[in-house]
């Protein structure tokens, strides 16, 4: 709202000040301006050019100037103009600042050139009301004493305001009080000023301070003012004696407080001020001696301190009477009494004492034992007197009251060496103070070993390999037992529980080492002889009286290829080769041999197969792998040698392999005449004119019918009479007869009185017996005996015939040939 006051106010000024320069003025040497202070920046005064009569063009070229004297460059001329403006804002009180003088000018001179002329210029600088009244000090102190009259006058400093005119200090005003008030003076230079007078008397036990505000205001419109502070400090006059809060103070202390504990801080007032209420303490003649060597009294301060030792048991209330004086002419004192009362406190810690204590005990000692008495106490009285005693909950202990403050420990649980070896058991007590004091005492049981834990194996069963053909005394194991008991309870002795197999009792077989548990083997094994052991072992400790406990071993003797095949079919002297004859019209895959072998060893190891070393001709013959049947692959040919030899190798499945070899010498024959047996199987259809070469068929045609009859007929009559002893012919020297492919079981017999068994074998074809002969010279047959027929023959199984009449036909036909 000021600002817009003076905003118009200015352009009052202006409005003025330029009308009056376009006045008719008589000639005269200086051109007067008037502006009002605090005109913004670029404001026009006037224009120069015109007031003085000049040509606004020909400003520049004549280098219009403006020079302002003994003062700064408030003002400046613009050339293109004329005109009069504002450069920097015009302070009235800083351009002017005597106050003896209300006009303040600012002179300027306007110089031309060619013609030279100066023009003088006197800008008045009008005073604006932009200065509040101000105080030399915002606070103005004064000291009245409390015994002043009313109607005291006091001298206040005046307000200055750089103002002039109506704009200065006009009045004063002093804010409302009931004690103080001002009266409003002029100078003689016309200056105001303003007096402070005292209405009422003073207290300063009610009002120490008054705190007035004086206000100086000025004539402007709108009016400014400004304030100071009046501070009236009332001096004290000695009316008052010092006073305790309270007559009586009662205090309890602790005993064994520490000396310069602070008992109670006094606080004696006194209304007074100054020496007046600077207070001393100091005990009265009442107060006892000894009251005074326990406590301490501040005669400055008025703390009472504790001096000397306190204890409750000795003196517990202390009496004094503390006197309080000030230092005015007319000394003033107060007193009061104070009951100082000694507590109790708990400063005694708890004591346990061991009254009896057994250790070490026997881990099986009987629950409810009583291990220790322990006793406990404290000096203090009341409830800092009173103790609990405790024991840790996660013991197998309990503690149980014999008396006042005798406690007794005994066993709760059954004891185990073997899950704790010894227990540290703390005794705490604790009394029932504030705060609690406690003390704990730590004795160490140990526990004596009791012989309650037999011998344990860590299992119950052992099965132990070991390889046949061991080395006697090998160590197969190490067998140990644990016991968890201590020293000759805990020192273990191994035994081989006495057992006979087959008249041999296990001692003799292996042996155990009674120290350490280690098992031997006494005696070489073999697979092939015994295959495992079943026996137990006996963990026997030394306590007294002894336990013990055993477990089970078996020992499983594992096989190794050890045994080399043996060939026992076709049955061989030592060292020598088989002979046998083979008609030359065999058909193919018609059984030429049969190689078994026989292996002492099991399963894996004893696994055979077959194969051919050396053949004569690989195309003839045929050999299966796994039963080691010898066919042949096709018909014999007149181009076939008639001797073939075989080697064949029977192979175990060992690592490394074993194996054994037999030769089979092999002479092919021409047969007359085939038997037949009724029990036989019927040859398949024979088509003889697919085996005759041509000069056969030559041969044939060149006989007669005639001779072909006679000579069948002879053969027919020589057949029928060997047949009802199914003997092969004569002619035919061979250890196994013609066997078709069809035949399902075959079986070597002899037919002699002495025989004995050496194995059977099961085939992928059948069963086959092989008995050895003990005559030397004796001769085989074989006859073929069905699976159903268990060894009864069947017509089946003999050849016709017509097939014997063909071979023999063949057999001398080749002759013939």
């Amino acid at each position: 709202m000021g600002s817009v006051l003076l905003m118009s106010s200015l352009k009052r000024y202006v409005l003025l000040f330029v009308l009056l320069a376009f006045v008719p003025r008589a000639p005269a040497s200086v051109t007067h301006y008037s502006i009002p202070e605090e005109m913004k920046e670029g404001t026009i005064v006037a224009n120069i050019a015109n007031d003085l009569s000049l040509d606004v063009k020909t400003l520049n070229k004549r280098k219009m100037r403006l020079d302002i004297i003994a003062n700064k460059r408030y003002l400046d001329v613009k050339t293109e103009t004329g005109e009069l403006y504002i450069v920097e804002k015009i302070d009235r009180e800083i351009l002017c600042p005597s106050k003896s003088s209300a006009s303040c000018y600012l002179k300027l001179e306007v110089i031309l050139e060619n013609p030279v002329r100066i023009f003088n210029i006197e800008v008045e600088i009008m005073d604006m009301n932009d200065n509040a009244p101000q105080f030399r000090r915002d606070a103005i102190h004064l000291d009245v004493s409390e015994s002043t009259p009313k109607g005291e006058r006091f001298s206040l400093s005046n307000a200055v305001d750089p103002d002039v005119g109506s704009n200065t200090v006009k009045t004063y005003r002093l804010r409302e009080s009931d004690t103080f008030d001002i009266e409003v003076l002029t100078g003689r230079d016309g200056s105001k000023f303003a007096e402070l007078i005292l209405k009422d008397t003073l207290d300063r036990e009610q009002q120490a301070v008054h705190n007035l505000v004086l206000t100086a205001v000025d004539g402007g419109k709108p009016p400014r003012s400004g304030t100071a502070k009046i501070i009236v400090q009332v001096l004290d006059n000695n009316d008052n004696a010092p006073l305790f809060d309270k007559s009586i103070y009662s205090v309890k202390i602790m005993e064994n407080s520490p000396i310069g504990s602070l008992v109670i801080d006094l606080n004696a007032t006194d209304l007074d001020e100054g020496s007046n209420s600077d207070l001393t303490y100091s005990y009265s003649l009442y107060t006892a001696e000894k009251t005074q060597e326990t406590f301490h009294l501040n005669p400055s301060t008025g703390e009472i301190t504790v001096k000397g030792m306190l204890n409750y048991e000795d003196f517990r209330i202390y009496d004094m009477e503390v006197i309080a004086a000030d230092k005015g002419v007319n000394r003033l004192s107060g007193q009061c009494t104070i009951k100082i009362q000694v507590e109790d406190m708990n400063d005694n810690h708890p004591e346990i004492s061991i009254k009896s204590f057994q250790s070490p005990v026997s881990e099986n000692i009987a629950v409810d034992t009583v291990i220790a008495v322990v006793s406990v106490s404290d000096k203090d009285s009341g409830d800092n007197g009173l103790v609990d005693l405790h024991i840790p909950p996660d013991t197998p202990f309990r503690l149980r009251e014999s008396s006042d403050n005798y406690y007794q420990l005994v066993v709760s649980e059954p004891l185990d060496r073997e899950k704790v070896a010894e227990y540290d058991i703390t005794f705490t007590v604790t009394d029932r103070g504030s705060p609690p004091l406690s003390d704990n005492e730590t004795v160490t049981l140990q526990l004596l070993d009791v012989n309650d834990n037999v011998p344990r194996f860590p299992q119950s069963f052992y099965s132990i390999r070991v390889p046949e053909n061991n080395a006697p005394g090998a160590l197969l194991t190490s067998l140990s037992a644990f016991d968890p008991d201590l020293h000759e309870n805990q020192y273990l002795v191994y035994f081989i529980v006495e057992k006979e197999i087959a008249n041999t009792s296990m001692s003799m077989l292996f042996s155990i080492n009674p120290e350490n548990g280690n098992l031997y083997a006494l005696k070489t094994f073999d697979y092939e002889m015994e295959k495992d052991f079943l026996f137990h072992i006996e963990a026997r400790d030394s306590g007294s009286p002894p336990l013990s406990s055993n477990a089970s071993v078996r020992v499983a003797v594992a096989d190794q290829n050890d045994n080399a095949p043996v060939i026992v079919s076709p049955w061989r002297a030592h060292g020598s080769a088989v002979e046998e004859k083979i008609p030359r019209s065999t058909d193919k895959g018609s059984l030429v041999a049969k190689v078994i072998a026989l292996d002492g060893d099991s399963v894996h190891n004893s696994r055979i197969t077959y194969q051919f070393l050396q053949v004569s001709d690989a195309s003839l013959f045929s050999l299966d792998q796994y039963n080691g049947e010898i066919r042949t692959t096709r018909m014999f040919s007149y181009k076939d040698w008639r001797h073939q030899r075989l080697v064949v190798v029977a192979k175990d499945n060992g690592d490394p392999a074993l194996s054994a070899t037999v030769t089979i010498k092999l002479s092919t024959v021409e047969t007359a005449a085939k038997a037949y047996s009724d029990g036989g199987e019927a040859p398949p259809e024979y088509d003889i004119f697919s085996d005759l070469n041509l000069y056969l068929l030559i041969g044939l045609g060149s006989v007669s019918f005639l001779l072909l009859i006679t000579i069948s007929v002879t053969v027919v009559l020589k057949c029928q009479k060997v047949k009802p002893g199914n003997m092969a012919p004569p002619c035919r020297n061979s250890v196994i007869s013609e066997r078709n492919s069809t035949v399902a079981d075959s079986t070597l017999v002899s037919n002699d009185a002495y025989w004995y068994s050496l194995f059977l074998a099961e085939t992928r074809k059948g069963k086959l017996v092989v008995r050895q002969p003990v005559p030397k010279g004796s001769r085989y047959f074989v006859s073929s005996i069905p699976r159903s027929a268990a060894g009864s023959a069947t017509s089946d199984s003999a050849p016709s015939t017509l097939q014997v009449c063909l071979n023999c036909i063949h057999f001398v036909s080749g002759r013939f040939s």
